[in-house]
């Protein structure tokens, strides 16, 4: 395959799709505008000679921090046309610390931002060292001295292409390949935060091997990207491997705050129709709660049925390969009765999401297939643009993470990167035209996670004999026994979240000790509708656990050595505004187990090992 920048990327998508749409947005209520990618590839070129014009630097970095909206996209094009670099940050980062380090690290000289974010970094402007220049995504009326709007840029650059035409098509050829196009920051789950650099034919490689696997992705389709636009998924899989299709992607409707927004998601889906979603765990659960929630109030007849036709699919349908057998035409029916319904009311056009970002657990997997909307979970890391491997509608093992991409090489490895055979588990590694160059400025972490030009992962997995691979979790986030035996919690923790009702969170801590403990969110508005006492809830959590012991209904599903034995009850859920779950909302397990050293400590004495502990009752006496 010739080596391609993003630049050829956008050219050989005008040249087949020119006049479809490619952006939507909705600027005031849900009413939708779309941009044409000739029209996209046209204000991306005038933003880039904006910048020449303002003294932007081939090389230079340029941060860019916003929700999703159309100049996110123009903005990035634009810097990458410029032969600038992107820096594309987490709206979710609040501190000064947070966004100083990375602003300063990648030696940004300007700043892109919404009008959300430009309030939030105004005060911080003095420790941003480098930056010279702030645009402005959003009409504001009062700009400060170092501040421009994104449309005056744009009117500097259309003054430079006429007169000096030659001044952009310089820096456009001087992009190559191997031109970085993003440095790309780690969340920072289980360290500081690294810039991983990525090339223009890192995303090209990529893109091309998702779509490849995917067996392409009608130009016709639409999603609405609800992802963060900095996240490395929806980066890639949701902007460029669109880009690629001709296919077309929407914002949410805008808002004066993130609440507002998060409002707004569904209008934007009645509006958008998408025909495909990218989605996480988190939003899974969401999406899962909200319609079991429009099931019960239709009542106890449409809420038996409902039950009933679940157990019909998920019986029929197994684990998606396998599926077959007795009760297709009574699935069928339930499926005109009251599946059909639900898609009707989520979006009509949905034909599958794409799951990933983290483990998703099986049981939600059956939900959304049984529904006839598959969920298509995928795995992946920043550091490899990210897609690593997916299931699709061609190949799909539910429980798995997919076949691994093409043109690219995997191995699941011991200790010592020697290969293991098939079934054995052992740390995923890869090799391939995806892989990052390296972490910016920081050798020594990359000659530590890129060994002879292959990725180690940090993760552990293995292939079965179908070529599947399944991904257990982080190796730094490993639960070890006392006796030295490993274990991933993620599976377990996403299992008991997914089949509870009255448990929000759950993060497992077993570090060589001698049984595993949790530390439980519970649903508070849940345990309130059953007007329970403190005592009672502590016993109703201890029950949910005990289903995965023998004699319970989930008995099969986990070794019982890594079911918790002591929970404490966390009156506060983990959320970004405690800096306890990061921007791709992953709970961030290691201030977790910082934050309640002392609730971990106490689950190994005689008292705080049992449910209705002082700590507990303590805890459930507030949320009650």
């Amino acid at each position: 395959m010739e080596k391609r920048t993003l630049l050829d990327f956008l050219n050989e998508s005008v040249e087949k799709f020119g006049d479809r749409p490619y952006l939507y947005e909705a600027r005031k209520g849900s009413e939708y505008t779309h941009l044409t990618y000739k029209e996209v590839q046209e204000k991306s070129k005038q933003f880039a000679a904006g910048l020449i014009a303002l003294g932007i630097k081939a090389g230079d970095s340029v941060a860019l921090i916003s929700e999703g909206k159309n100049y996110w996209v123009i903005g990035e094009l634009g810097i990458l046309h410029a032969g600038a670099v992107c820096v594309p940050l987490s709206v979710k980062l609040n501190t000064e610390q947070e966004l100083s380090f990375r602003i300063n690290h990648s030696e940004c000289v300007a700043v892109l931002a919404s009008d959300q974010q430009i309030a939030k970094l105004r005060p911080m402007k003095q420790s941003f060292t480098h930056v010279k220049r702030y645009i402005l995504l959003d009409p504001e009326e009062k700009l400060e001295a170092d501040e421009l709007q994104f449309e005056s840029v744009l009117a500097e650059g259309k003054k430079l292409l006429e007169s000096d035409p030659v001044a952009l098509q310089e820096r456009m050829e001087g992009v190559k390949p191997d031109s970085l196009a993003n440095i790309s920051y780690t969340s920072g789950t289980t360290a500081n935060p690294k810039g991983i650099m990525l090339t223009h034919w890192n995303y090209v490689f990529n893109v091309e091997q998702a779509i490849d696997h995917l067996r392409g992705l009608p130009s016709n389709y639409r999603t609405l990207l609800l992802l963060p636009w900095d996240h490395s998924f929806g980066h890639t899989a949701g902007i460029y491997a669109f880009m690629k299709s001709g296919a077309s992607i929407a914002s949410v409707a805008m808002g004066k705050s993130p609440i507002e927004v998060l409002r707004n998601v569904p209008k934007s889906l009645k509006a958008i129709n998408p025909h495909v979603l990218l989605s996480v765990p988190a939003l899974a659960s969401n999406f899962r709660k909200n319609i079991e929630a429009g099931i019960e109030k239709k009542g106890k007849f449409t809420s038996t049925l409902f039950k009933r036709a679940l157990k019909t699919a998920y019986a029929y349908n197994k684990e998606g390969h396998n599926k077959g057998g007795k009760g297709r035409l009574m699935l069928a029916l339930y499926d005109k009765l009251i599946f059909s319904k639900i898609r009707e009311s989520f979006a009509s056009n949905m034909v599958y999401f794409i799951g990933g970002g983290a483990l998703l657990d099986i049981e939600l997997q059956r939900f959304f297939y049984a529904i006839g909307i598959p969920m298509y979970q995928g795995y992946g890391l920043s550091e490899a643009t990210p897609i690593i491997s997916a299931n699709s509608q061609h190949e799909h093992k539910l429980g798995s993470s997919g076949k691994p991409m093409p043109r690219m090489d995997i191995k699941i490895v011991d200790d010592d990167l020697q290969e293991l055979p098939t079934g054995e588990k052992g740390e995923i590694i890869i090799r391939g035209g995806n892989v990052m160059k390296g972490y910016w400025k920081n050798p020594e972490a990359t000659a530590e996670t890129i060994v002879d030009g292959w990725l180690r992962t940090g993760d552990m997995g293995y292939i079965d004999e179908d070529g599947y691979l399944y991904v257990l979790g982080r190796t730094k986030s490993l639960l070890i026994s006392d006796d030295g035996e490993k274990f991933s919690p993620e599976g377990i923790e996403e299992s008991i979240i997914s089949t509870s009702s009255i448990i929000d969170q759950c993060v497992l801590y077993n570090n060589q000790s001698p049984y595993t403990t949790a530390l439980i969110v519970p649903n508070a508005a849940e345990l309130k509708k059953q007007k329970v006492t403190p005592e009672q809830a502590a016993q109703l959590i201890e029950n949910e656990l005990k289903e995965y012991l023998k004699g319970g209904k989930h008995e099969a599903l986990f070794p019982h050595r890594w079911i918790p034995s002591a929970f404490a009850v966390i009156e506060e859920p983990f959320s970004e505004q405690n800096g306890l779950v990061n921007s791709t909302m992953k709970i961030v397990k290691h201030k977790v187990y910082e934050v309640y050293a002392d609730r971990i400590a106490s689950l190994y004495t005689p008292e705080g090992k049992q449910a209705a502990s002082p700590g507990n009752l303590e805890a459930l006496h507030k949320i009650l």
